[in-house]
């Protein structure tokens, strides 16, 4: 029974788990290409270069505006700490589908301990 088992064992394949990733493809950086710098605030409140913004509605319209520019601007994101990952991660999924895929997160250093 023991040789059953470890044959068993031996001969399952296995499973391996992976996470679709887009990586940069190793082209060289846009020339001065401008920067957004885009807040969520403690309430998930977006707040859009220093100005907040009302509506879900609003932002989606600001990042079509980004995505239609030339060069496309990158967007720094700077979660608050006291932010809900949900308002956060609502807001990556709408750049991306809006067509805005330079996002990068500055401002992690507060989540050090």
């Amino acid at each position: 029974m023991l040789v059953l088992l470890v044959m068993l064992i031996v001969t399952i394949p296995i499973q391996t788990h992976s996470v679709k990733l887009d990586l940069p493809n190793g082209g060289p950086p846009p020339i001065n290409a401008p920067a957004i710098d885009l807040e969520i605030d403690f309430d998930g409140t977006p707040i859009w270069n220093g100005t907040p913004v009302p509506s879900r509605t609003q932002l989606d319209g600001y990042f079509i505006a980004a995505a239609a520019q030339i060069p496309q601007p990158e967007i720094h994101l700077r979660p608050n700490r006291l932010a809900k990952y949900e308002a956060v991660a609502r807001t990556l999924a709408d750049a991306q589908g809006l067509g805005v895929p330079r996002i990068g997160f500055v401002g992690n250093e507060q989540y050090v301990e």
